[in-house]
């Protein structure tokens, strides 16, 4: 079945949890969509496992706008969600609706995301109002790492926690189908999805969000620079690539590989008649 943002409104009052994943490739999108995901988000994380950067700010729009085509050829039934990345929503309300209309335009998503509360409902509104579904993110948003301190869990004392109250309920607010929460003790979720009529997608948020999302490197054991506390590691494919590489280079170097039956044929006597 084809997931749209009513597919997501839905899901939440049926009480079903969401699925979804983070993909920056064709190869991968189409391995995710055909397990039957709800949503594919096209990360800004990307700068990170994909292009070694130490945080998700040095993105561009030319990076998102790049790896979310190449997602959204790899996919038949899931919602794909686009990041605006660092600085494309910032600057103004006319930034915010450009560059969040490239990816939808030029990169084919079907949603954009983009990260604060209450300081960004006048960009999700006018986004929204110019026809382009907004999934809103709070908590731990990576674009703020530097003011933040790091990636520390959001909302821990009463001032805070308030706080995120009010960015979930301004983020509905201005029009958002859905929110990430990241980083944010369970309690305090499960108060925040309680007052929402919007679903919440947790990534280190605990079990009472209306979803989850993962960066599929993280639960495959795919990147090693370091993994959250947060994330289960549903595979090891990490070490199995290590193998299977080494395994080829040996291989190779003993004459293994490529055997006859990796080659093509061609007749003796055209051969012959080479000599």
């Amino acid at each position: 079945m084809k997931n749209t943002v009513v597919t997501f409104k839905k899901a939440k009052e049926m009480n079903e949890k969401l699925t979804m994943l983070t993909a920056y490739d064709y190869s991968t999108a189409q391995l995710i969509d055909n397990a039957g995901i709800n949503g594919i988000l096209v990360g800004d994380s990307l700068g990170m496992v994909c292009l070694g950067y130490e945080d998700t700010l040095s993105v561009t729009m030319e990076d998102m706008i790049h790896h979310t085509k190449a997602v959204s050829r790899g996919v038949k039934n899931t919602l794909v969600v686009a990041d605006m990345p660092f600085m494309s929503y910032h600057t103004s309300v006319y930034d915010a609706v450009v560059n969040a209309g490239r990816l939808i335009k030029e990169g084919r998503a079907h949603a954009i995301k983009l990260e604060g509360g209450v300081e960004v409902y006048d960009k999700i509104d006018a986004v929204v109002k110019a026809s382009i579904p907004v999934m809103g993110h709070i908590g731990l948003t990576p674009q703020s790492v530097n003011a933040f301190g790091g990636f520390k869990v959001q909302g821990k004392d009463e001032q805070a926690a308030k706080k995120l109250i009010e960015d979930a309920i301004a983020v509905e607010k201005a029009g958002a189908f859905a929110v990430v929460l990241e980083g944010v003790p369970s309690k305090l979720v499960a108060l925040i999805t309680e007052k929402l009529s919007i679903p919440t997608i947790g990534i280190g948020a605990g079990v009472d969000c209306d979803g989850q999302i993962l960066v599929y490197q993280d639960m495959l054991g795919m990147f090693s620079d370091f993994t959250p506390k947060f994330v289960k590691k549903y595979e090891t494919l990490g070490e199995k690539m290590k193998i299977a590489f080494e395994t080829y280079i040996e291989e190779v170097k003993n004459g293994v590989f490529p055997a006859e039956e990796h080659g093509f044929k061609i007749d003796e006597e055209v051969i012959e008649k080479l000599y």
